[in-house]
């Protein structure tokens, strides 16, 4: 009997220390698990449907693993109606765009820390720094509202929160700088290379290279060819001084993009730009098509223009400036 009893006593030490060394392993292997989080960047732009073509470019880019990463970053994350306007109308154009073209995109779109970008101070294109670049943010009050913008492209959804960072929703892609300096970008460009020419004829590309940041309202070879210099080599034997006077009426001392014009002009719809040479061009803003109560662009007219100069291409960006291309030249005199 007492044998008996010595054997359910070892039985029930043994059965004791087999609970207690399981209940270790399990503690021990719940310690190692880490909690899934579904929270980060890369989740939250999966699952907005309206951020398809940008979960498309993070895959693309091979940047989907740093978004769900501890971070903390900012995202600025284009609309898929702001992808469908730069020419990618579905995500299979994106996944099928090149690797090295995606992780361009998407590296000037992510920026290392997060920017609210609400509280910066109430001023014009404040340089920020993202991985592909430098971006240019713009805090406004227009009328009753406070509006936020991004190298031009104006915010949709500000500070969305995820666990890594913040998440910017804007209605424009934005395309990383090529050019750092203006006349590069100039030189470029084959539909303006007459107003180039009359750059570097006036002296004025030596300007605009060294001392930016500017803006340039260059006007196409056909607009300069209709002002009355048909070549290049007409434009390389003109007078300087001639030259120099009319370019200098397509160029402003700042960096500006359209947008900011249609902040910082009042309910008349117009302002004035004094231009480099200290004439001033009229600035009209224009209906946006897609919102005919709002703005979506500008026109322009110089002293001596009968009609509008309009925008064929706007907000280029360059490392010292802003190129717009415009269809005819700024004319101060008749």
């Amino acid at each position: 009997m007492k044998n008996y009893n010595i054997h359910i006593f070892i039985s029930k030490v043994l059965v004791a220390m087999s609970i207690i060394v399981s209940l270790n392993a399990c503690k021990k292997e719940t310690g190692n698990t880490s909690p899934i989080d579904n929270n980060t960047i890369k989740n939250v732009v999966a699952d907005n449907f309206n951020l398809a073509i940008m979960n498309a470019a993070l895959n693309r880019g091979g940047l989907a693993n740093v978004v769900k990463e501890q971070g903390a970053f900012t995202l600025l994350a284009p609309s898929d109606d702001a992808f469908n306007k730069a020419g990618y109308l579905s995500t299979t154009a994106m996944l099928t765009e090149t690797t090295a073209r995606a992780a361009s995109i998407t590296n000037y779109l992510l920026l290392d820390g997060n920017y609210e970008l609400n509280k910066l101070p109430y001023v014009f294109n404040q340089e920020l720094q993202s991985r592909g670049g430098k971006l240019y943010a713009t805090h406004w009050i227009k009328g009753q509202d406070t509006v936020l913008t991004i190298n031009g492209a104006r915010l949709l959804a500000q500070n969305v929160p995820a666990s890594n960072g913040l998440i910017q929703v804007i209605n424009r892609m934005l395309e990383p700088y090529v050019h750092e300096k203006l006349g590069d970008a100039l030189a470029a460009d084959q539909d303006i290379t007459l107003f180039a020419q009359a750059l570097i004829s006036s002296g004025l590309m030596e300007t605009i290279n060294a001392n930016g940041p500017y803006t340039i309202f260059a006007p196409t070879n056909e607009a300069v060819k209709s002002f009355g210099y048909a070549s290049i080599n007409e434009i390389a034997q003109a007078n300087p001084q001639e030259l120099r006077r009319w370019v200098s009426y397509h160029i402003v001392r700042d960096r500006r993009f359209v947008y900011d014009y249609i902040l910082s002009t009042g309910i008349t719809n117009t302002s004035k730009q004094a231009m480099l040479d200290g004439n001033t061009v009229t600035i009209s803003l224009t209906v946006d098509e897609s919102d005919p109560s709002g703005f979506g662009g500008i026109s322009l007219r110089g002293t001596g223009n009968t009609t509008e100069v309009n925008l064929l291409k706007q907000d280029f960006l360059t490392g010292e400036g802003v190129l717009h291309v415009v269809d005819n030249v700024l004319k101060i005199t008749q």
